[in-house]
Formats: C-alpha cells, sequence, structure tokens
C-alpha cells in the first residue's frame, strides 16, 4: 500500500472571533513522530490511529491507539506519544478551541480523556479524511465551514464513538460522591470549589485536574452546566415558574445573573428556550 503524503491545514487567526468552535489545524501524519508536552496543549487535540499502533501517556496512564482508535485531549493536559514500532504509525489529527467549545463537548456526551473506538460502519471513521479532501479543493480561510465540519464531528463521535469503559470508569469512579452532591445542592449560591474538594475528601488541584481529565471541565463550570441542565428541564416542564423563580431553584444569584450565563452556555434567552422548546 501506498502511504498517503503528510497533509496539514492551520487556520488564519484573523479570522472572525466568536465562532461557537474555532479549528486551529486539521492533518494527516503518515509518518507520526514522537510527542512531548509537558505543559499540555492549548486547544482540545484529537488524535487518531489510521493504521499502526502508538502509545500515549497521560494522567498517569498508558493508552494503546491502535487502528480505528483515538482519543481527545483536553487543553492543559500533561501528554506524550509515540509509536509503538517506530515507522508504522499514521494518524489524523484535530485541534480547536472557541468560546463554546467546552459546553458544546459536554452537551453532546463526549468524554475527554477518553480512548473512543469508531464504529467502522460509520462514515465517521473516514470523515477526518473528507475534510481534508474537501480542504485540498476548497477555498476556507477563515474556518468557517471547518468549524461546522468539527461541530459535526463532535456529534458523530457521540453517535458512532464507543468509549473505553474499563478506563473512562476508574475517573467517573473517583467523582461519584461529589456529582451526587452536586446534584442534591444545585439550588444553593454559596455552593463553591472548597465545598467541592471538601466533599470530595482532596485537594482543589486534585479535583481539578479529574475533572479536567473526565470532562474537560473545571468543576465549578461541570456545576454551571447542572444547573443549565436543570433549568431547561423547569424551563420546559414547570410553565407556571417564572425564569426568577427558576433562576433562584438552580442557584443563580439574581435572575439577571442566570439569564447572562443561559445566553452564554446554550446561545439563546431562558425565554426565547421556553418559547421554542415547552
Amino acid at each position: 500500500m501506498t502511504a498517503k503524503a503528510m497533509r496539514r491545514f492551520v487556520f488564519s487567526p484573523s479570522g472572525p472571533s466568536g465562532l461557537p468552535i474555532s479549528v486551529e489545524s486539521i492533518g494527516y501524519n503518515p509518518d507520526q513522530e514522537p510527542i512531548t508536552r509537558p505543559d499540555g496543549y492549548p486547544k482540545y487535540h484529537w488524535i487518531q490511529t489510521e493504521e499502526g499502533e502508538g502509545i500515549l501517556n497521560y494522567a498517569n496512564e498508558t493508552i494503546r491507539l491502535t487502528e480505528g482508535t483515538g482519543v481527545l485531549l483536553p487543553p492543559g493536559l500533561p501528554h506524550s506519544y509515540e509509536a509503538s514500532v517506530p515507522g508504522i504509525w499514521r494518524t489524523y489529527y484535530l485541534t480547536f478551541g472557541g468560546e463554546a467549545a467546552a459546553q458544546i463537548i459536554s452537551s453532546f456526551g463526549v468524554q475527554t480523556s477518553s480512548q473512543y473506538r469508531l464504529d467502522s460502519n460509520s462514515t465517521f471513521v473516514t470523515l477526518l479524511s473528507t475534510m481534508l479532501a474537501r480542504l485540498d479543493t476548497d477555498t476556507d480561510m477563515f474556518g468557517l465551514e471547518t468549524s461546522i465540519d468539527a461541530y459535526r464531528f463532535l456529534g458523530m463521535l457521540s453517535k458512532y464513538g464507543q468509549i473505553n469503559q474499563m478506563y473512562t470508569s476508574r475517573n467517573i469512579e473517583r467523582l461519584i460522591p461529589i456529582l451526587k452532591w452536586m446534584e442534591e445542592n444545585l439550588g444553593d449560591s454559596d455552593v463553591g470549589l472548597d465545598d467541592f474538594a471538601e466533599i470530595a475528601q482532596m485537594s482543589g488541584r486534585q479535583l481539578s485536574k479529574l475533572f479536567q481529565r473526565a470532562f474537560g471541565l473545571s468543576p465549578y463550570a461541570y456545576f454551571v452546566q447542572m444547573r443549565i441542565h436543570k433549568a431547561k428541564e423547569l424551563l420546559a416542564g414547570r410553565s407556571e415558574l417564572t425564569v426568577a423563580a427558576i433562576a433562584e431553584l438552580t442557584g443563580f444569584r439574581d435572575p439577571s445573573h442566570f439569564v447572562a450565563t443561559y445566553r452564554k452556555t446554550t446561545g439563546m434567552t431562558p425565554q426565547h428556550f421556553r418559547k421554542v422548546y415547552s
């Protein structure tokens, strides 16, 4: 088999800001070189094996990226990777950020730092290849179309990616007590990181690292996401409740803070959401 040539697209930093997902780079590497990043990568970083096998080290774990598997690493997570057999590891990769990247990842239920096996019967396996092929013949200097493709990529990862539960469960299991406590205390506006750390019986720094590994979010950002999800349930299912009442029930200090956070997270106001989905 003839190896495909290396391809890489890097998008202009002068493009329009405010994209929900802003793709930094996308590429194919037919001879993946060893990489060591003690401070992690500043963007979300997906790496996927097309052929061969790689060894990925992160979060005190070592996993094998075999053909048809990939991992989405959150920003700032120290890691390293290399071919298990030098010269026989071909990869696709995608790096991205954006104002709503973390929220979109959370809403799709995509787990960072977890190994995904890609459904070989879906078009998802070849999605990055298709994106690269289109970019070969198209001009998308500011990454607008590629931003849409990245959103589709996360949706398909959620639908067709199969998580290696043996690895993921070790992180999630440690978080179960604090996740249950968060759910029971959504309405307490005084809750903070110190409370999370006390319930989890670990330092705030340790807890933050564990949340980043499991969800790609800080503990408080995850807590806010839980509040927003609860607010959606109340907006759609409890028409007798005012927006101010829902803000109080979900732990926001005042209605204006609730409306601003809801709009930033979902792209619409609570009133608009209620009108569309109730």
